[in-house]
């Protein structure tokens, strides 16, 4: 696997990754006793603190990753198989 290949899957599943750290985030503004801004919507978090989640996306990023490359070098994905070519 080229490097930029690796790159190029290392993304996707980093914005994918968002879809499953997402949904764990914090209080949501229903929860609390006051609304902070008038209008808020009641399932938008307290406090939206964008860095830990990066730094979560990357986290379960590497580990599925490591994995999918664990399983590439074992050869139980076949790049023929996924590109159509056997």
């Amino acid at each position: 696997m080229q490097w930029t290949s690796a790159l190029a899957i290392y993304l996707l599943m980093w914005v994918f990754s968002a879809f499953f750290v997402l949904p764990f985030h914090g209080r949501r503004a229903g929860d609390e006793d006051e609304v902070f801004v008038q209008g808020q919507e009641p399932g938008a978090p307290v406090r939206f603190r964008p860095l830990r989640i990066m730094v979560q996306m990357t986290v379960v990023t590497a580990a599925i990753f490591l994995l999918f490359y664990l399983a590439y070098l074992q050869g139980w994905v076949d790049p023929d198989v996924i590109a159509g070519r056997a």
